[in-house]
């Protein structure tokens, strides 16, 4: 979960998370150096006291700063194709949770299996407990197993919203009357935090998203007491 101090993204909690921060600094790295490089030519014509009465054109200098950046975006091109078809790869999921965003609120279902449905509402401050966060926290938590391929079906009931866990790496569009899709997998146990990420009316702030991501037994031994 982000915190005050938090200057960086988020640790990664899933396989794609990782792949997403890994694109990050690759990319940077890559900004990092053009800069440098640019930086350094600029102070470079800037300083120095000579100049070249006989240049009238530079065709080799134009050739290289053409077939330069060209390359330079291939590497930045093809990491970020791969990226997006893995987020896009849904390989025969175990579990299929689906999402409904309703102003102010999220419903969720559990379509593998029956009669698991409910309501997420956030928990007002005056009724937090201790070890509970403020404005972030539900009545009802998203339970899942770890090492799951999970499907995600989002949609709304009203207006726009975003399903998003920054975490997992999932930003995902609920729109009415059409069914979006993704898919997370979360190699650890834990919570992890998220909230509607298009404003959608005067509660836009107030219908946050925690995951508990737990064992597989013990999904198992929730699941039957839910039924």
């Amino acid at each position: 979960m982000a915190t005050w101090g938090n200057m960086t993204l988020l640790d990664s909690n899933s396989p794609l998370m990782e792949q997403l921060n890994f694109f990050h600094d690759h990319t940077l790295l890559i900004l990092l150096l053009i800069t440098v490089l640019v930086g350094y030519m600029m102070m470079s014509l800037f300083f120095n006291q000579f100049t070249n009465r006989f240049l009238l054109s530079g065709q080799m200098i134009e050739i290289i700063w053409t077939i330069l950046p060209a390359i330079i975006l291939f590497f930045i091109a093809f990491p970020s194709l791969r990226l997006l078809y893995l987020l896009d790869e849904i390989n025969k999921p175990s579990i299929t949770l689906k999402t409904i965003g309703h102003q102010w609120y999220w419903s969720y279902e559990y379509s593998d299996f029956k009669n698991i449905e409910f309501d997420s509402y956030m928990i007002p401050s005056k009724d937090l407990e201790n070890n509970q966060f403020r404005l972030i926290d539900v009545d009802n938590r998203i339970v899942l197993p770890i090492n799951s391929q999970i499907r995600v079906i989002v949609s709304a009931a009203d207006v726009l919203h975003s399903w998003t866990v920054p975490s997992l790496g999932v930003k995902i569009d609920a729109t009415p009357g059409r069914l979006n899709q993704t898919n997370i997998f979360m190699n650890r146990s834990g919570l992890y935090y998220g909230q509607c990420s298009e404003i959608c009316g005067t509660n836009h702030s107030f219908m946050p998203i925690v995951i508990e991501s737990i064992p597989t037994n013990k999904f198992i031994k929730w699941i039957n007491k839910m039924n």
